[in-house]
């Protein structure tokens, strides 16, 4: 199925599986054939929708075929209520993202793939099978972060997050309601084990759920992007992040909202269409 995307190409809806969960995406076609394919992997809480804007964008300016989607049991590919999901953090950050990389290689075999990940996007990339076939890796606001690494002012709020309400909504309700958390509700065992991941140090290290880590086979380009006024992924845990990819070619960049003429970007921000200024700079090329 396509619809217009505007000028310079059209989407298509499409659905692929992972471990028998039907996921749902949108491509993003440029007006020509395409020079790449990039796979974006959405930050915990935030639907593909949100992307919609940037991925068009890169078709547009990148000549690239762009793939948006939703992990299971959440935005466009919920099957059912998030409180009988039983899907985890891992599941998302492995086997979804997994399957979505997968998904885009076999609708453009020989294609140059581009890996785009933000916060949880760009966290479960070393884990998974076939990195020596990305060219590029962009994690934006991603890094294994513990609840030390917040600036002295936030602690408090993510100390409430972990441990107050959001965490009571979970362990009564079984699932984590929109209005307590990042704005869609996540299932209870995404939200149980992202807490074990930031209040742990180490973060996922040694976590039973996930595999044997391979993130020296990614060989590419691995760019890490921040934020200077993210307070949730502050600079050091990108580049902590760095250490996972060890044979690839690093680069860092520190997006600062006043060069853009930008009150504020933050975490989520760097992808909202208010951003596009900074756009240029997370791709950096």
């Amino acid at each position: 199925m396509r619809d217009h995307a505007g000028q310079s190409g059209s989407t298509e809806a499409v659905a692929f599986e992972s471990e028998g969960n039907r996921l749902a995406g949108r491509l993003a076609h440029p007006a020509g054939p395409p020079r790449r394919v990039v796979v974006i992997n959405g930050a915990t809480g935030v639907p593909a929708g949100y992307y919609r804007a940037f991925a068009d964008w890169l078709a547009e300016t990148r000549q690239a075929a762009v793939l948006t989607w939703d992990y299971r049991d959440f935005g466009s590919s919920a099957v059912r209520p998030a409180r009988e999901s039983r899907a985890r953090m891992s599941d998302w950050a492995v086997a979804d993202q997994q399957a979505a990389r997968d998904c885009a290689e076999r609708r453009f075999p020989g294609l140059p793939i581009w890996v785009i990940g933000h916060s949880l996007g760009g966290l479960g990339l070393a884990y998974q099978a076939g990195l020596g076939r990305i060219e590029r890796f962009v994690a934006v606001a991603s890094g294994p972060v513990h609840i030390s690494d917040h600036p002295w002012r936030y602690r408090p709020v993510a100390a409430g997050f972990w441990w107050g309400p959001a965490a009571l909504a979970v362990r009564t309700a079984g699932y984590l309601p929109a209005r307590l958390g990042p704005g869609a509700d996540l299932p209870g065992g995404v939200f149980r084990q992202w807490r074990r991941w930031c209040t742990t140090r180490g973060f996922s290290a040694g976590d039973p759920a996930l595999p044997p880590p391979r993130g020296a086979e990614l060989t590419g380009t691995a760019r890490f992007v921040v934020a200077s006024d993210d307070d949730l992924c502050p600079p050091a845990t990108a580049w902590r992040h760095m250490r996972s990819f060890p044979e690839a070619r690093h680069e860092q960049a520190v997006l600062r909202p006043e060069a853009h003429g930008l009150r504020r970007i933050g975490h989520v921000a760097p992808f909202a269409r208010a951003s596009r200024a900074v756009w240029p700079e997370i791709v950096g090329l």
